[in-house]
């Protein structure tokens, strides 16, 4: 790291900032909360805020809501959608959806590539979506620091003070000798050594020297300079996206572009290029900051009663201590309890003690290998337009409640494998099927055939419920051709590549992300 000398920097970051969220999560430490197609991001841990919305709120002091990405997987970006609706018009183009995760290179290569696309100097702000951040101003100055350093070309990560022995944490080990910048009391200095997540002794030793660092996983960069980092040190992942490139120059299928994304190597960002590469710095941040990495993490951010126990929802609690509590709609009730993890949901429980509950993401293999609907999604799924809840279901049909908002409505759509039957329970619905367009009141019902083309609305004033059931061989969600939507989801069209750049398709989600590979080549061989 010698080559790396102390620098000063002009750069505004507010004219070339771009936050960059990251949100594919999985789901999976946080079950029964969680869920595959509701990730942590999408939950209130802490606050009235959603984790995505904190972050989206974080980053855009930094910048402007038109310049913040988000990464993240077709079967996801609806459901962020509606979460981040209150930046809806800003954020429309701004989706960048990977067909499949392939960890953080490839995912990180792809927004790269599009925002040299859209402005050769853009430095990349790159921040998870599912992390607790204490602490605005210290966040915003450690922003500015590093986006000066990121302005010098360097790989910028921020360091946070460890507060334990963590064994589930990368470290850093900043070289002191060199102070790369200065601002405030925040400094920058190149990186002397990365480590992978230690073992017990190892961890309590970095603790105690006082002289290594949490990786906290988030970056500052140039677009620009970490494609040419991921081009230096991870040839065969960029070839891959070049190929990519081409076929999209070319206009080649969707399914062939899928295909070849897939393949591409599943690199992370840190030991694929951070830790390869001679350009990576460290600022030792200020601000309070966990990863929520599992239920037990809680004990770091969230307040606790008297006993130490974390307490969230209906909770009726005698003699327990240090616990940690999560009830939903039910009551429930704990007697004597230590150092144990309970979360209920309206359709699975955990209980654990505190110390297993990194092995959650364990038992949500299991259901999954089981086929169990529960890993999934929870019984009640939110959309743009309202919500539904899977009442009950078995072989060949599925019993759904359906509420819509007041001037909502569902796709104009079709599907392939089952027949619907709608009832209104409550309020007016409008329904177009085929070419028909009529009302129905409360106790009135109609049906929708296999392949019929038809639109759900609610007209009125007060929320429409439908019981809605479903009959076919197949009843996934997935089962659905749209013809119009409201909130920007794909729909069947048959425009070109070369004709449609947009981040709203989900059938064309990769096609404007690559285009920008061939634009951006120049900019980094200059």
């Amino acid at each position: 790291m010698a080559s790396l000398k102390p620098r000063t920097s002009h750069l505004k970051q507010g004219n070339h900032l771009y936050p960059v969220i990251m949100a594919g999560g999985s789901g999976t430490r946080f079950w029964p909360l969680s869920r595959q197609l509701f990730p942590k991001q999408l939950l209130r841990i802490m606050g009235d805020e959603t984790l995505i919305q904190q972050t989206m709120r974080r980053v855009v002091s930094a910048s402007t809501p038109d310049r913040v990405m988000i990464s993240t997987n077709p079967a996801q970006a609806e459901s962020i959608r509606v979460q981040l609706s209150e930046w809806k018009d800003a954020l429309t183009n701004n989706f960048v959806l990977e067909p499949e995760g392939r960890n953080t290179a490839p995912a990180i290569a792809l927004v790269a590539l599009e925002l040299v696309r859209r402005d050769p100097d853009a430095i990349m702000m790159v921040v998870p979506a599912d992390h607790i951040v204490k602490g605005q101003r210290d966040f915003d100055a450690a922003v500015s620091l590093a986006s000066n350093l990121a302005g010098e070309g360097l790989l910028v990560t921020f360091g946070v003070q460890p507060i334990r022995p963590e064994t589930g944490y990368g470290y850093i080990k900043p070289n002191r000798k060199t102070v790369l910048a200065k601002q405030g009391k925040l400094k920058g200095y190149p990186v002397a050594r990365f480590v992978e997540k230690p073992n017990a002794v190892k961890a309590a030793q970095y603790l105690k020297a006082g002289d290594y660092y949490w990786n906290s996983g988030m970056f500052v960069w140039r677009a620009a300079t970490i494609l040419d980092e991921i081009r230096r040190h991870q040839s065969v992942l960029f070839r891959g996206v070049e190929k990519i490139g081409r076929l999209i120059e070319q206009h080649a299928s969707q399914s062939m572009i899928d295909e070849e994304y897939r393949l591409l190597p599943a690199v992370s960002i840190d030991t694929g290029v951070m830790e390869k590469s001679t350009k990576s710095a460290v600022v030792p941040v200020a601000f309070r900051w966990s990863d929520v990495g599992s239920w037990g993490s809680l004990d770091e951010v969230a307040s606790k009663d008297k006993a130490g126990n974390v307490v969230v929802g209906r909770v009726v609690d005698i003699d327990s201590r240090r616990s940690i509590f999560y009830g939903d709609r039910r009551v429930v009730a704990t007697i004597g309890l230590t150092d144990m993890v309970v979360v209920d949901t309206p359709d699975a429980t955990l209980v654990c003690p505190k110390s297993r509950a990194q092995d959650v993401k364990k038992m949500v293999e299991v259901l999954k290998h089981q086929g169990a609907p529960e890993h999934l999604e929870h019984l009640t799924v939110h959309r743009p337009w309202g919500s539904y809840t899977v009442l009950e279901e078995g072989p060949g049909y599925k019993v759904k409640r359906v509420t819509v908002k007041p001037a909502g409505r569902l796709s104009l759509q079709m599907h392939h494998k089952r027949s619907e039957h709608w009832v209104v329970i409550a309020g007016a619905a409008r329904v177009t099927r085929g070419n028909e367009v009529f009302d129905l009141q409360v106790g009135q019902s109609t049906g929708i055939p296999v392949g019929s083309p038809h639109r759900l609305e609610n007209p009125g004033n007060e929320t429409l419920h439908i019981i809605e059931v479903q009959n076919g061989p197949y009843l996934g969600e997935d089962d659905i051709v749209r013809f119009q939507d409201d909130y920007g989801r794909g729909v069947k069209r048959e425009a070109s590549f070369a004709k449609r750049i947009s981040f709203r398709s989900r059938t064309r989600h990769v096609s404007c992300l690559l285009l920008a590979l061939h634009a951006s080549r120049d900019t980094l061989h200059e």
